[in-house]
């Protein structure tokens, strides 16, 4: 039986790029999240919805690096934590795909996150590339991946551009952050190679936009 979180039980688990390892939720990075959200507490203020003081305790962090794993193993999210390559139990970073949605949609949403020192290096670019063909290769196959971005967020906005998302509008008043209501931009990327389940119909005339 597959240990949840196992990184050597599912190809998914662990995930690499030419300077990253991608891991999956697990109980031994706890220590390594819990100190992460800690020194960049200031950093993601800004930009993060409120989280509650626990969350950089390794005893929450192992809680909820056990719910994440189940998630994960369900297939109901995905979570990677993102690791130096040659330092591999030191976390920099998170790509989250959340609110996974089948029937109609086949849909996630998108969250990321990176250590204030690591910003400026491509690193989430890298990591998202990767995590992104994951999502829309044929094991999970979604067919939209949606984002969120403060419109100041100059940093968010170019990475999200150069993976090819598609600014669809503005959200007023859409995330409490920061001590208020906070406008946001959507944005989504679509997969072009979006296998529809066989028992879909096929064609139809498009509705004028």
């Amino acid at each position: 039986m597959q240990r949840l979180g196992d990184p050597t039980a599912d190809p998914l688990a662990r995930l690499r790029t030419p300077r990253l390892v991608l891991q999956a939720p697990r109980v031994e990075l706890a220590a390594a999240v819990a100190e992460f959200l800690r020194r960049n507490q200031a950093h993601f203020a800004a930009w993060d919805p409120p989280a509650s003081a626990q969350v950089t305790s390794v005893v929450f962090q192992r809680s909820a690096l056990r719910e994440a794993a189940r998630a994960f193993d369900e297939g109901s999210a995905y979570r990677w934590w993102l690791t130096p390559a040659d330092e591999p139990l030191r976390v920099i970073g998170s790509a989250h795909f959340s609110n996974l949605s089948r029937g109609a949609l086949h849909g996630a949403t998108l969250g990321y996150s990176l250590d204030i020192d690591a910003v400026g290096h491509g690193l989430m670019t890298e990591a998202l590339r990767r995590t992104i063909a994951e999502m829309f290769a044929p094991r999970i196959n979604l067919h939209r991946i949606q984002a969120s971005w403060r419109p100041e967020n100059l940093r968010s906005a170019a990475v999200l551009a150069r993976l090819g998302f598609h600014d669809e509008g503005l959200a007023r008043d859409y995330l409490y952050i920061d001590g208020r209501w906070r406008d946001h931009r959507i944005g989504a990327l679509l997969n072009p190679a979006f296998v529809a389940p066989a028992d879909w119909p096929v064609g139809g005339d498009r509705p004028p936009r």
